[in-house]
């Protein structure tokens, strides 16, 4: 063969692999098209029912979860998993939704308004479909002066969830030992705050405070690390609470069948 033969045949394969997907569409070859999938939680309106079809359908998702300590699980889960982490151990393998990704962007110490000044950074860079907040117990030091703020605080983050496109869902705290944490005891008043700010703007809410009041204190006692963060078993509560709320509970499986010894 010639070498001007070859120098044109080599040429000729350099050009054809450099012809856009559309035009060899036309012989019969269907081209690549990344198009972005139809999202499920812009529909139906009732955001619980939008939350359970997120998780019926196989649509990859992300999940955000974010607020202070509770959230952040260091420390008090003592080598277990966090409430986040059984979430996504029940979403991800469990469930089967192995392309879902859960995203725990809290902090320890932070109140609403941390949250909500670093946004960006902790939510909106994941493009999250689903939000879930819980924040209140750090706030509740403020006492009786920083109600209004927390208010204030809590509806624009869920405004700000919403205009993502995403669904928010709030969450309450667990009760703790006011005896030996005195500075938090305007803490239920925060948390019918958050109540209130889910009531008005029809919110999502997963009560886990009103839950853990309903068992006996011997039974708050063994959840708790010290007078406020939950232990690693009142994280699994938290967790199996949030199953319980989305109706995928399963006494069956091993993540809401855990038994800690």
């Amino acid at each position: 063969m010639r070498r001007s033969t070859i120098l044109r045949t080599v040429l000729l394969a350099v050009f054809a692999s450099m012809v856009p997907a559309e035009a060899v569409g036309s012989a019969g070859i269907e081209p690549y098209r990344a198009t972005r999938p139809p999202q499920p939680f812009l529909e139906p309106a009732d955001e619980r029912e939008r939350l359970r079809r997120m998780l019926d359908r196989a649509l990859p998702i992300t999940w955000v979860f974010t607020g202070d300590s509770i959230t952040h699980g260091a420390k008090h889960t003592h080598g277990w998993r966090s409430y986040c982490q059984h979430f996504e151990e029940r979403v991800r393998w469990e469930l089967h939704k192995v392309s879902d990704f859960v995203i725990n962007t809290g902090i320890s110490g932070q109140r609403a308004r941390e949250v909500l000044s670093s946004f960006d950074d902790r939510v909106t860079r994941f493009a999250p479909a689903a939000v879930f907040l819980l924040v209140g117990m750090n706030d509740a030091k403020d006492g009786v002066s920083g109600r209004g703020r927390f208010r204030t605080d809590l509806a624009e983050l869920v405004d700000r969830v919403r205009q993502l496109g995403a669904v928010p869902v709030l969450q309450t705290a667990n009760p703790i030992d006011v005896e030996h944490s005195p500075d938090r005891e305007d803490l239920p008043a925060y948390m019918d705050i958050i109540r209130s700010v889910a009531e008005e703007r029809a919110v999502f809410l997963i009560d886990h405070h009103v839950f853990w009041e309903s068992q006996s204190a011997g039974v708050i006692d063994d959840w708790l690390s010290d007078p406020i963060h939950p232990n690693e078993r009142g994280h699994h509560e938290y967790a199996k609470k949030i199953f319980v709320e989305l109706n995928i509970f399963d006494p069956a499986s091993p993540t809401c069948s855990l038994e800690i010894p």
